[in-house]
């Protein structure tokens, strides 16, 4: 199941002088990450690179911001898909230390910095929701309320009109079976507009 993480996390890791600066965070869109990598460039003008990646749906990206390609951007991508994230942003902050690690440790020293911050973060399922709506008889509204409330769905609206209509939101995979419920305790008396 996709998970996202909660806040940002910061790691710090030094190997041979160089000072790698990680930090993990919830990010929807590249335009976001865009901004926050710029404000990172602002905010360390001393650093050698700054390198992100971002898993983010069709908005993922790798960037190496200078470092051998493939051996920063990339591996910092695959530790977030390797831990099933989403609408998430990692970045790295290098100082160089003067000694070169070479492609081997830059990518060792780029994944230990985001799997590290990792470590820390707190992890939350993305749960997906689909959004219903049915049509009720007056008598049957206590009915309708109280199988929405027992089956967890968030009642996003209630109209009443000629019938009282509910707006609602529940995750996917309930959908089906309260649906199913609500047929059967309104014998037939709940409609569901707009869907087959």
């Amino acid at each position: 199941m996709p998970q996202t993480i909660a806040s940002p996390v910061h790691f710090e890791l030094i190997i041979k002088k160089s000072r790698f600066i990680a930090c993990v965070q919830p990010m929807p869109d590249r335009a976001g990450a865009q901004q926050l990598v710029a404000s990172l460039r602002a905010e360390h003008p001393g650093a050698a690179h700054v390198c992100w990646a971002l898993l983010a749906g069709g908005q993922s990206a790798a960037v190496d911001d200078g470092e051998p390609s493939g051996t920063a951007g990339r591996p910092m991508l695959d530790v977030l898909r390797h831990q099933d994230l989403e609408g998430v942003l990692a970045t790295v902050v290098r100082y160089f230390g003067g000694v070169k690690l070479g492609a081997g440790g830059l990518v060792r020293a780029y994944t230990d910095s985001v799997a590290q911050a990792l470590l820390q973060a707190q992890k939350i399922p993305i749960i997906k929701l689909q959004h219903l709506r049915c049509t009720a008889p007056y008598a049957l509204e206590g009915m309708v309320r109280r199988e929405l409330d027992a089956a967890g769905a968030r009642l996003d609206e209630v109209r009443h009109g000629d019938e009282v209509q509910f707006d609602f939101s529940l995750p996917v995979p309930d959908a089906a079976p309260l649906r199913t419920r609500l047929d059967n305790a309104g014998h037939g008396r709940i409609a569901w507009p707009g869907i087959e």
